[in-house]
């Protein structure tokens, strides 16, 4: 197949589209600069100049190809209007990526005990209720003539193989780890993240391509673990003596942003990958978090 991917330079875009390529797909891939189209030309990756605003661009690169994954941007409407637009009535699959801080619930650092699979009904906090409208009318392409599916990963980590390689949550524990010189979590820690491996959600992608129909909605875990246990892992694996810090979450926002501190590394988004696993087939087997922090990629 021919494979549209928004995203081709980045973390999830990037380790997508490699595996595609081992695969025997043929890549073109959305790059924004003339340094990063070399960076995924010399990845195997036919690079397609141009942004997510781009409509013209991406118009022509999505009808150009069997399929379009896209991996740039869980948020930016204008972007799925045009390649879904540019997809109907050609039956071709449109594998959209969103992020289970859907479910999320802003906890402080505080515990959350709810827990969502496929069929568990929400509501979504205010800073996700547009990114969970857009899902939902994504997957009303259904009845458009084309193959619509999201994969809505947990927080990942491992290494990518894109230009940017790094996730977004342990690496900045770790970063605040070394400048404070001891892990710090924000509240009490005791909040939950479900957690996937980047080697682990990328073949999901394949394998939605080949069979998901149309319409599906996959969460993507393998294990969960709270805030605080990833910062005695640090603390333990950067040499650190001593239990972690608790910051307040103004101490939190003025680390990473209040939208950053209060949705992403103090909030609860706890998913179970149900569908993948008994639909697809899924079945992750990358090292657990905890395990990759002190022993893979994040110690090496």
């Amino acid at each position: 197949m021919k494979i549209f991917v928004t995203g081709a330079s980045g973390y999830i875009g990037g380790s997508v589209a490699a595996h595609l390529i081992a695969d025997g797909h043929e890549v073109t891939g959305l790059v924004r600069s003339p340094d990063k189209a070399d960076a995924v030309r010399a990845r195997g990756i036919e690079p397609v100049m141009g942004t997510l605003d781009d409509a013209a661009v991406l118009s022509q690169a999505a009808k150009a190809a069997d399929a379009v994954v896209n991996a740039a941007s869980a948020d930016h409407k204008g972007a799925v209007v045009v390649l879904l637009d540019a997809l109907a009535g050609s039956g071709k699959p449109f594998i959209h990526t969103s992020g289970s801080s859907i479910v999320g619930t802003q906890s402080r650092g505080e515990r959350s005990d709810d827990i969502f699979d496929e069929d568990t009904p929400y509501t979504p906090s205010p800073a996700r209720a547009a990114r969970v409208e857009l899902n939902h009318f994504i997957l009303g392409h259904r009845d458009k003539g084309c193959r619509p599916v999201i994969i809505c990963p947990s927080l990942i980590y491992g290494i990518g193989l894109g230009a940017n390689s790094d996730s977004v949550q342990v690496p900045l524990l770790i970063k605040l780890a070394k400048k404070r010189g001891n892990a710090t979590h924000a509240g009490p820690g005791e909040n939950i993240w479900s957690n996937v491996h980047i080697d682990d959600l990328v073949p999901l992608y394949a394998l939605a391509l080949d069979k998901a129909p149309a319409g599906a909605f996959y969460f993507v875990e393998n294990g969960e673990d709270s805030m605080r246990k990833l910062c005695v892992s640090i603390n333990r694996m950067l040499g650190f003596a001593g239990p972690p810090a608790a910051m307040t979450m103004q101490e939190a926002a003025a680390e990473w942003g209040e939208g950053t501190a209060e949705n992403t590394m103090a909030s609860n988004s706890r998913v179970r990958a149900k569908r993948a696993r008994a639909e697809l087939g899924w079945k992750p087997k990358a090292r657990a978090l905890i395990e990759e922090i002190e022993q893979g990629c994040y110690r090496e």
